[in-house]
């Protein structure tokens, strides 16, 4: 007699809650694989940038863009991702990238939409070198993504970060024009870091608070399901022109039947800011939009 092995699922608690909670079912066999795919490991290595989240001393998740010119990311093997790095001192997540810490990443082509995700951890840093273990890989949906060209700009070195408390007022003229934003997350399981986007002012402002609408999406909620788990996130908002990078961080709460005031949202979280930081002139790339 055959017996048939329920496969483990590859979400964890909070995701299967997030799940619930907006009544969708997602199949185990989801194309979350512990290792990239070939398609992945050569898409990587065409980016000019990625995106990747640490964990700070406190537990706080801390996001920041990494940059260099196309092929600074390789891939030797289907469970290993090799990044060259420049040198920056000033980056809060680069001191964080110890072997053993967890990572979340995130590779986006904004002139093609496409984007590809990979969790796991830290294998060895050095001063120019991260190599890192994929535990997790995946693709996204291109939808949200606001068409942009890169550049290359050889950039002043960034200076140490400029941090506040709150949200002062350069902060909210950044987010008040902002169509693309990037948060980071995490749960005892791991780290997340994932895009947001819309139409320019997409996030509301409302006093100390930042007020997002949440899309249909690829259904997996790994950012909300880990805000359930630890409401503990910090959003990374990129000026495009200047190169400037702006974080900010905050407890997450989420309405789950609040979005009738979102044209287009199917619920609506809200980020209570608690303080942040900019670096001016960070990324060595400079974004021209363009028409979809």
């Amino acid at each position: 007699m055959n017996e048939t092995i329920d496969a483990p699922s590859p979400f964890h608690l909070g995701e299967r809650r997030a799940q619930s909670l907006a009544g969708v079912t997602v199949p185990v066999a989801a194309g979350i694989r512990p290792f990239m795919p070939g398609q992945h490991r050569d898409f990587f290595a065409l980016l000019p940038d990625v995106l990747i989240a640490a964990r700070d001393r406190e537990g706080w998740p801390v996001p920041t863009m990494l940059a260099g010119l196309p092929g600074f990311i390789s891939s030797p093997d289907p469970t290993t991702l090799r990044i060259e790095t420049r040198v920056d001192p000033h980056d809060p997540v680069r001191a964080l990238l110890t072997p053993g810490a967890g990572f979340g990443l995130l590779g986006i082509d904004l002139s093609t939409r496409r984007r590809n995700r990979a969790n796991g951890h830290v294998v060895a840093a050095s001063d120019r070198l991260l190599t890192l273990a994929v535990e997790q890989s995946f693709g996204n949906c291109p939808k949200y993504i606001n068409l942009r060209d890169a550049t290359w700009h050889d950039a002043v070195a960034a200076g140490a970060p400029e941090h506040f408390t709150g949200l002062d007022e350069e902060a909210r003229a950044l987010v008040g024009r902002a169509d693309t934003f990037f948060i980071a997350s995490g749960s005892q399981s791991g780290l997340d870091i994932s895009h947001r986007g819309g139409a320019a002012g997409f996030v509301r402002i409302e006093g100390g608070t930042l007020v997002v609408p949440d899309y249909r999406g690829n259904r997996y909620f790994n950012t909300l399901g880990n805000l359930l788990l630890d409401p503990r996130a910090a959003l990374l908002f990129v000026d495009f022109a200047r190169g400037d990078t702006l974080v900010l961080r905050g407890r997450v709460a989420i309405d789950w039947a609040g979005a009738d005031a979102l044209p287009g949202a199917e619920r609506v979280w809200r980020l209570t800011v608690e303080g942040g930081w900019r670096r001016r002139g960070a990324l060595p790339l400079r974004w021209r939009e363009r028409a979809a």
